[in-house]
This record gives C-alpha cells, structure tokens and sequence, in this order.
C-alpha cells in the first residue's frame, strides 16, 4: 500500500467502483457497497485492501489470501478462500493499473512561481504552471500550460516546452523543442553538445553542433539520462517513447514511436530506429545503424550491424536468439568435457 505521506489516497471505493475501474465482474452483487481503502500486494493484504492474484506461479499463496477483496482470472478465481469478494477480470493486470491511477496519487503543487526563481522577462508561460525554487527559465523560453517545472531545473534559452510537461528536480534542457504530456525525470540532460570531435595537428579539436533535439508527445525521459543534439542534422525523439534512467543518445540519432530503452543503453550517433524498438539494459549500438520496427534487443547486446524489422537479437556481437541460445548450450557442454 502507498504510503501517504509521499501519495494522496483518493478512496475509499466500493466494490462497484472497483468493478466498474478495472472491467471486472463483481461475482456476489451482493458485496457491490464493501468499501476499499487500500491496494496490497497477496502477501500484506488484510481487511479493508483489494489484492490482485493473476500469476499462477503464486497458487500457492491463494489460501492464505486475508484481503477483504481480490481480482484475479476465471482459472484462479476457485482458488481463493471463501471469505474474500472476488472480483474477475480478463486482465487483471491492467486492471491493477487502472485502480492504481484511481485510488493513489502524487501530490500536486498549486500553480506558483517560486519567489528564488529566474524567469526572463522574454520568456512565456502557460496557465497553470509550477515553477520552483531556483529554477532558471532563459530568454525566449515557451512553456505551455499545466506544466510542472521542479526545483534547480534549468530551460536554457529559445527552448520550447508544451502544455502538461514536467521537469524533474535539477534537470537541463537546452537546443530542445518538446511537445506535450513529456516527462523529464531529476537529473536528465536533453541538448547538450554531442561527441564529436577531429584529430587535427595532434589534439582533438571539438566539431561545432548545431542541432537540435526534437522530443514528441507523451515522452518520458529517466533520471540521469542524456540526450544530445545533433551536430547537424536534429536528434529526435518520437512520440510515446519510454527511456529509463542512466542512457544515452548520441548526436543525430532518430527514434520512432513507441520506443523503449532500458537502463544503460548507449546509442551512438546517427542510428535510426523505428517504430516500437525495445532495448535491454546494458545495449550498446555502434555508430549509423538502421534498427527495423518492432525489433527487440536482449540485455548486454552488443550491436555492430542493422537489424531488420521484427528481428529478436542477443549477445556480442549480437546474433539472432536463436542462435545465441544454441552459442550458450554449446559452450555449457563444451565446459563439461
């Protein structure tokens, strides 16, 4: 269960409300005014909590269910002790989503600017914004409205943030136009310079970027994380993409919609990925690579060529998974010799 000190409780709810947030059938209508005050997990669920029993690995734990109400599937509902409100769902893990948004969630600051905040007289907000303390807004900042920009952020100048945006605590955003519904997380820096210099007389001489970073709608961007500009060319973001934290996106780089990379990915410049790309953590990508939509890349791979649409890859270098399964039982025989 949240606790509340960090999280706003929005309940209690009634059975029926439950019901009626997750798509689940309440099978005794009878209990539909049973009040829900909290969201446990089977194991510390007891009364007043509604639990979520979907993983059959866990029949185990069905009858020592305390919870005064469960959602689970038709196969495991029988299994649940006779004293528990069961609820079935056909998937009960998005209704577990569902009830999550419902009954939890984070507090809001009231709209503000914050008296130790720096906002440039050129810049523009939004209705309804936050900006807080030690925040830097440069010249010729656009912000839309509703959006939350948290403490020690800085929105370096010319920069474009839509409407619904939130900056996490300390982050950077430069050389940057966003849209909206983006989330950056504490720490993350978006449109610092790319990685790019040229051997010349004995030193390394920095290349000049002047690219942007063109972030869509619905992003979210993780603590920590980096994203460059381009050197030329903009380095772009599509809408929906999910990026954990600890990664980064060299100069140049085009992601496609709906992509995921998990943390400490690296992916260096000018790799263009398509629609719907999932990387493992720990990935690294060499530098022009074409990854085709849809493709997925295993934890730790390492990738030195494209890779077509669809593909399922591991390893490094890495290999179709197949093949890196038959490399792995190969070598597990081969030690045993």
């Amino acid at each position: 269960m949240a606790d509340t000190r960090f999280f706003n409780n929005n309940g209690p709810f009634s059975l029926a409300e439950v019901a009626e947030i997750c798509d689940a059938e309440l099978r005794d209508a009878g209990q539909k005014d049973i009040r829900i005050k909290e969201l446990a997990t089977i194991d510390k669920a007891g009364e007043g909590d509604i639990c979520f029993f979907y993983d059959k690995k866990q029949k185990a734990k069905a009858a020592s269910i305390k919870a005064t109400a469960c959602v689970t599937t038709e196969e495991l509902a029988s299994l649940l002790p006779s004293g528990v409100a069961v609820l079935v769902c056909a998937n009960p893990h998005l209704g577990f989503m569902k009830l999550n948004y419902a009954l939890y969630s984070e507090p809001r600051p009231q709209p503000e600017i914050r008296p130790s905040a720096v906002v440039s007289a050129s810049a523009v907000l939004g209705k309804n914004c936050y900006v807080g303390d030690n925040v830097v807004i440069e010249d010729n900042v656009k912000i839309g409205d509703n959006c939350i920009i948290e403490a020690n952020a800085v929105i370096s100048r010319g920069c474009e943030i839509g409407s619904n945006c939130r900056i996490g605590v300390g982050a950077h955003i430069s050389h940057c136009l966003m849209g909206n519904d983006c989330y950056i997380y504490g720490g993350a820096r978006i449109g610092w310079d790319g990685f790019g210099f040229m051997m010349t007389n004995g030193q390394h001489k920095r290349i000049p970027q002047v690219g942007r970073v063109i972030i869509g709608n619905d992003v979210e961007i993780g603590a920590n994380s980096c994203i460059d500009r381009g050197a030329l060319d903009d380095t772009v973001i599509g809408d929906g993409c999910r990026i954990d934290d600890l990664v980064m996106v060299a100069h140049n780089v085009k992601l496609g919609r709906g992509c995921i990379l998990v943390s400490q990915t690296g992916i260096a410049g000018s790799c263009t990925f398509g629609d719907y790309v999932v990387c493992g953590g720990q990935t690294g990508f060499a530098d022009h690579l074409n990854v085709g939509s849809g493709a997925q890349v295993g934890a730790q791979s390492g990738i030195m060529r494209d890779i077509e649409p669809g593909a399922v890859v591991m390893g490094s270098p890495a290999v179709p998974i197949k093949d890196f399964m038959r490399q792995v039982s190969y070598l597990q025989k081969a030690v045993k010799k």
